[in-house]
């Protein structure tokens, strides 16, 4: 029931409607009892809507696009991890009886090393990165983080470069895929995404170098990626897995409480499979 004492939070996006996030936060929140309600929004525009989101009393706020790099305009402060990344998923408002301050975070990255720490051990591993767009950026500052050893490779070789000189970390040409062997490989690009659920990012007859298998696309759950490696004996981690953990992150900067991933990645596959789900706005970029 929503009432006066009734904590708010949200996610803020254009578009947003299709947002998994509101059922996976609302299954939280009733599960451990905590009178709390996540909204899906779309600001007109960013600096009117973050001005609400302050004066309205919102407690935390999820950010997707194309707003995670814009609102580092307007915070107080910036997770170190988060700046390095360039990108801000998570709002925390911190409010006493004279201030309120908002803190940016990245979760992004959170959720994949979680994902990926479920069949492997990161640090000290060597893991290919395909993609070179926001999620390729959240993913692998994550893994650097981890103490993991990135190779990056991407169709547009000029934003690889960028990409790979920034993290400082090896560009591989395509040519020079079938040389490649690592621990694991990334999928941070939208190939193989509903409708175009045919389409791989990678030949597959190279999926035998990678022990492990991960794609950030959830709709379908099951794509052809992740199927083509599990019929060559590759561990294979599916997008909802990365959305759920960087969801319990933020989970937990919000409400300082365990979250109860079960009931999270219940509600999630639930919303997945609703009518309305057509379109996967939360995958991180």
């Amino acid at each position: 029931m929503i009432n006066g004492t009734t904590q708010l939070f949200g996610i803020i996006g254009d578009p947003v409607a299709h947002s998994l996030s509101p059922a996976m936060h609302n299954a939280a929140f009733a599960h451990l009892g905590i009178n709390g309600v996540y909204l899906p929004m779309r600001p007109a525009d960013l600096a009117d809507g973050f001005r609400g989101l302050r004066s309205l009393g919102f407690i935390g706020v999820s950010v997707t696009v194309p707003f995670k790099v814009a609102i580092m305009d307007f915070l107080d402060a910036i997770d170190p991890v988060a700046r390095k990344i360039g990108a801000v998923n998570t709002l925390v408002f911190e409010r006493t009886e004279t201030a309120i301050r908002c803190i940016g975070h990245n979760t992004d990255w959170l959720g994949s090393n979680r994902a990926l720490a479920e069949v492997i051990d990161l640090s000290g591993r060597t893991v290919l990165l395909i993609g070179a767009g926001g999620a390729a950026r959240a993913v692998g500052f994550g893994l650097i983080e981890a103490g993991a050893r990135v190779l990056l490779t991407n169709r547009t070789e000029a934003k690889g470069y960028e990409l790979a000189a920034q993290m400082g970390c090896r560009f591989i040409s395509a040519a020079e895929l079938p040389q490649v062997q690592a621990d694991a490989l990334i999928n941070t690009t939208s190939v193989g995404m509903a409708p175009h659920q045919d389409d791989l990012p990678i030949d597959p007859e190279l999926l035998s170098h990678f022990p492990v298998v991960m794609d950030i696309v959830y709709a379908p759950l099951t794509t052809r990626l992740l199927r083509e490696a599990a019929a060559r004996g590759c561990r294979a981690i599916d997008g909802l897995t990365m959305l759920q953990y960087q969801g319990a992150a933020q989970f937990t900067l919000w409400t300082g409480r365990e979250a109860p991933h079960p009931v999270m990645r219940q509600a999630l596959i639930d919303a997945l499979h609703s009518p309305i789900a057509n379109i996967p706005l939360d995958v991180p970029r």
